[in-house]
C-alpha cells in the first residue's frame, strides 16, 4: 500500500514544522528545566489553528482531518513533548467532547 500526504496536508506540515521551530522547539529546554509553560508560543497557536484542530470553521477552528491532527501532534511533540502533550489535551480532551456532544450555544460560547 502506498500512502503520501495531500498537498494540502504538506503544506500544513510545513507551516507547523517552520512555527515549531522558532517558536517551541527553541524554548524547549528552558521549559523542560524551569517547568514553566510556554505560553508566548501557545498564545500564537490560536491564529495558525493549533488551538481548535477539530473545531468546525464555522465556530472559529481549523477542523482539520486526522491526519491532519495527527501530523500537527507530531511536530509539536518534535519540538517540545511537553508542549505537545498540553496542546494533545487541550484539543482532544477539552475541545472535542463540546465538539463531538456540545450544544450550539455551548460551542459558540466556548469557541468563538
Amino acid at each position: 500500500m502506498e500512502f503520501d500526504f495531500s498537498a494540502e496536508q504538506k503544506i500544513w506540515q510545513r507551516t507547523i514544522h517552520q512555527f515549531v521551530e522558532t517558536e517551541v522547539k527553541s524554548k524547549a529546554r528552558e521549559v523542560d528545566e524551569s517547568g514553566e509553560f510556554n505560553w508566548v508560543a501557545v498564545r500564537k497557536m490560536g491564529p495558525i489553528g493549533l488551538l481548535g484542530l477539530t473545531v468546525p470553521e464555522e465556530f472559529g477552528g481549523s477542523d482539520v482531518d486526522p491526519i491532519s491532527f495527527v501530523i500537527a501532534m507530531k511536530e509539536l511533540g518534535w519540538g517540545c513533548g511537553s508542549t505537545g502533550l498540553a496542546i494533545a489535551a487541550h484539543n482532544g480532551l477539552g475541545c472535542a467532547p463540546i465538539v463531538s456532544f456540545g450544544t450550539k450555544e455551548q460551542k459558540q460560547h466556548f469557541f468563538t
